[in-house]
């Protein structure tokens, strides 16, 4: 029975120290913000701006919602030449969403591409793709909001050559809707900040994630056959396209960036079955990409092997003392009182260090992501690596209608140059995200329909 004691202690003992090393060296490196002086000089050099191809997959969108992001797309305030195509991904609601299109049809920045069938989401982006011809190429999922100088601020990172794909920092647009909505924000807050900053510092972001990604298109020319027929056990892989042309550019040999004051807000899942289901579709890519990603690891920094090891080791030990705790509490009858203090220990100086990052006490809060992730995240990574296999997107179905006696037609002509936000209604804005200077922010989405909007999150 003390077997069982010294395994928790052992594990969770384990868990602490390579954690504390693992978040230390994170907090080092994370990058700072663009620096103001050079976004203010793009552009005033009398060098050629390179033109830009937005790319929005479509697929059973409210028609709301895709509605504020190519608004907010046509509000873009880039100077050089835009063109934005949206690929409706044969869509089942497609009556709902031709009002959208319509309002974009005698745009000649616009592009409506109608599917006859779905797809996927990955072949929607290639069709666009090969039917473009711009010097860069930005996803944009089709839930998603951009500030107004995004597409700016992404082409001043890309201008070295050597950076095959850049990012934006994502917010939750529809955070204040509910707990879980206010917890997934600060999850990317985290994720953006910490991870994926201390990544650009070598040049290396693991994923440049699918709400707002822009790539070189003389990198992508390269790799788009083999992103195209990704293959796993036999079977096509059609989700985690994000995750594997991020891994495809570094194995090129191309720089992957992280830009933090381009900001994006997604809509996020409200309630915890759509949370548990994409969370689950995510576990399953990152283990698919994992041992291509493995193969980098000897030409890449040191910090980006401590980097994997602790995304995956760290739960693997956090699991591994839970358990153990959990058979000392119910078969020896004691309880695991170190295995606790030291979880709620690092629990609380994670969540200290992420508020006084961010400026924000409410990343206090974030102290529940820890029971939900021993409770649900951990046992749902343990099921996806056991159900590899199985490529089912679980979240793509209908959106649903309008409410009776709602609204339906509520979309209003774009204005170039004006904020997408401000012509929805929407208050209140999003925080600056840990900046440290006075980068522009984007105005929060607040919600102007009854029905549910988690089923539009990718």
């Amino acid at each position: 029975m003390d077997l069982i004691a010294t395994t928790s202690a052992v594990a969770v003992s384990s868990y602490a120290l390579l954690s504390t090393i693992y978040k230390s060296a994170q907090a080092l490196y994370a990058q700072p913000a663009t620096n103001p002086t050079l976004q203010d000089n793009l552009g005033r050099s009398g060098s050629v701006l390179p033109s830009v191809d937005v790319i929005v997959p479509c697929f059973n969108e409210d028609p709301i919602t895709l509605a504020q992001c190519l608004e907010s797309l046509a509000s873009q305030d880039y100077t050089g030449k835009l063109q934005v195509y949206v690929v409706d991904d044969g869509s089942a609601n497609r009556d709902l969403v031709a009002p959208v299109h319509k309002i974009y049809a005698n745009d000649p920045r616009f592009s409506i591409i109608l599917l006859a069938n779905n797809v996927g989401k990955r072949k929607a982006q290639i069709a666009a793709i090969r039917s473009s011809s711009g010097d860069l190429v930005l996803n944009v999922d089709s839930d998603t909001i951009l500030a107004a100088d995004v597409v700016t601020k992404l082409v001043l990172k890309m201008r070295d050559p050597q950076i095959g794909a850049a990012m934006g920092q994502l917010v939750a647009s529809n955070r204040s809707q509910t707990w879980l909505t206010r917890l997934i924000d600060m999850e990317y807050w985290l994720a953006c900040n910490e991870e994926r900053a201390a990544q650009a510092r070598f040049g290396a972001v693991m994923c440049c994630c699918g709400p707002c990604a822009m790539y070189r298109r003389s990198a992508l020319a390269l790799l788009l056959d083999q992103y195209e027929a990704q293959f796993f056990r036999g079977k096509p892989s059609d989700f985690g396209e994000d995750r594997h042309l991020t891994i495809l550019m570094l194995k090129a040999g191309f720089r992957t960036e992280y830009v933090s004051d381009a900001i994006a807000a997604t809509v996020v899942p409200d309630r915890l079955g759509p949370y548990l289901r994409q969370q689950l579709r995510w576990a399953r890519s990152t283990f698919r990409d994992t041992f291509l990603a493995l193969r980098l690891l000897p030409e890449l920094d040191g910090y980006l092997t401590l980097d994997v090891i602790g995304q995956n080791l760290g739960p693997l030990l956090l699991a591994l003392s839970s358990l153990a705790a959990l058979a000392q509490l119910l078969i020896v009858g004691s309880v695991p009182w170190w295995t606790g203090l030291t979880i709620t220990a690092m629990t609380m100086v994670r969540c200290s260090v992420a508020a006084l990052r961010a400026r924000e006490l409410r990343f206090l809060g974030f102290s529940l992501h820890t029971p939900i992730n021993i409770f649900l995240l951990l046992p749902l990574k343990a099921y996806a690596l056991c159900t590899l296999s199985n490529s089912d997107w679980l979240s793509r179905k209908l959106a649903s209608g309008p409410a009776e006696g709602e609204k339906q037609s509520i979309i209003l002509h774009p204005n170039a140059g004006r904020s997408a936000a401000s012509k929805w209604g929407m208050s209140g804005t999003i925080r600056k995200a840990g900046f440290s200077s006075g980068e522009s922010s984007l105005t929060a989405t607040k919600s102007i329909c009854s029905h549910d909007r988690s089923t539009a999150c990718k």
